[in-house]
């Protein structure tokens, strides 16, 4: 019997209880390099365990075979993987969780290689769930996963782990990551607001030294919030890193020069910037979203006429937000209707606009239900803030750098029976 052979023979008959499991795993460790020596017999050895019954000594056999796979073998190593993270046992791939991330890491990238995202969508999904020990847990797969998701196109996938709120993250990059990825899901579903938020975190997440994820969801930002809101403040909040304060305009001159030409409201000059600007934009993949921003600003001019006019013909509304025709304000005036941008109706007889007033009461039960659960959703917010801010206050680490601090401002060393002056 060869070491592999041993190998499997001990998978076999120590994958039972809790304990046979303890010991397996030592066994597995001291025999990772003799499976990395024999990874292209791996495969066959595969056929003898049982994905679920055997998931952490497969899952030692996968990583050894998937860390040196050939371009011609890529296929086959992806199969091995999807079959097993759907069937594998959670409480075991957990005894090597790292293994397990790894494993799936080499999936995405293998997936890649074969240009087929799409594929890897649904089992990176079960991985997150069955790595991760709760809904709260930002997992080192999320990014991942989600990157996969913007690959695909399968942006209504990624929200199923978007829409599950955050408290604990691995690692900052991955973080970083998940929001930067995130909000190229929502700027592909059109939900520019939630897109925004997860670009805001990005760009004021604390750092010490300025990244390329930060650099480049700037650019976005800049983009979304003028799509979005029609104008961008330069100004970072205060809680903002130094550093980002310090950089990142000078990282996103060209996308700073679009805003203040955006602010001008001239339409020739922009579009006249995008011709000149066109390459590097492409080059950062935003072209797509540039002409957005170039979309909107006609929309932008279309809302302002809704505060002066009551009625207004599509003649009217071309010629003065600048559009080609009266058929195409019609579209840009449809689909602004179906938006939710403005509140307006057409008559197709005489080409007129009659703007309307916003018919939300805010008293229907669908309405009363959706305010009810954001206050649900704000109490168990304050609840976890509350229970976070304990926890910390308690932390040795944080007790000896506060108390560090206070002895810079011993008030002892003041006279009490001195009265002091204070300036209010």
């Amino acid at each position: 019997m060869d070491a592999v052979e041993r190998v499997v023979a001990q998978i076999q008959g120590l994958s039972g209880s809790a304990a046979d499991l303890n010991n397996l795993h030592v066994l597995l460790k001291q025999s990772e390099d003799s499976l990395r020596a024999n990874f292209s017999r791996l495969p066959s050895f595969l056929l003898q365990l049982d994905t679920s019954a055997h998931s952490l000594g497969y899952l030692y056999f996968l990583d050894a075979y998937t860390a040196s796979v050939s371009r011609d073998q890529t296929n086959e190593a992806v199969l091995l993987v999807a079959r097993f993270i759907s069937s594998c046992l959670a409480e075991q791939i957990r005894l090597a969780h790292h293994k397990f991330i790894c494993v799936c890491k080499r999936f995405k990238d293998q997936l890649i290689v074969l240009s087929a995202p799409m594929r890897g969508v649904a089992p990176m999904l079960t991985a997150i769930h069955k790595i991760r020990p709760s809904s709260e847990h930002l997992t080192t797969l999320h990014p991942d996963f989600l990157s996969l998701c913007v690959l695909a196109k399968c942006y209504k996938t990624g929200l199923s782990v978007l829409e599950d709120d955050v408290f604990e993250v691995d690692q900052p990059k991955d973080l970083f990551l998940y929001c930067y990825y995130g909000a190229l899901i929502y700027i592909g579903l059109k939900k520019f607001e939630k897109a925004l938020e997860l670009l805001h975190n990005v760009v004021t997440a604390p750092m010490s030294t300025l990244n390329a994820i930060a650099v480049e969801a700037y650019k976005k930002y800049i983009l979304v919030s003028l799509i979005h809101h029609g104008q961008f403040s330069t100004h970072f909040p205060k809680y903002t890193s130094s550093v980002c304060q310090r950089s990142l305009k000078n990282f996103t001159q060209t996308y700073l020069e679009l805003a203040n030409c955006y602010s001008n409201g001239k339409i020739v000059e922009l579009e006249t910037f995008l011709q000149v600007n066109k390459d590097k934009f492409e080059v950062d993949n935003n072209l797509g979203l540039v002409k957005q921003v170039v979309s909107s600003i006609y929309k932008r001019n279309i809302q302002r006429l809704t505060q002066t006019y009551l009625t207004l013909s599509l003649q009217d509304i071309a010629t003065t937000v600048q559009l080609n025709s009266p058929k195409e304000a019609e579209m840009y005036v449809l689909q602004m209707i179906q938006d939710g941008h403005i509140y307006a109706t057409i008559n197709q007889k005489d080409g007129m606009v009659r703007f309307l007033e916003d018919p939300e009461q805010y008293k229907t039960c669908e309405m009363i239900e959706h305010i009810d659960c954001s206050i649900q959703r704000i109490m168990s917010l304050s609840k976890k803030l509350a229970s976070v801010d304990e926890l910390i206050s308690c932390d040795p680490l944080y007790l000896t750098k506060v108390g560090k601090e206070r002895q810079r401002f011993d008030f002892d060393d003041y006279d009490s029976s001195v009265p002091q002056k204070f300036t209010i």
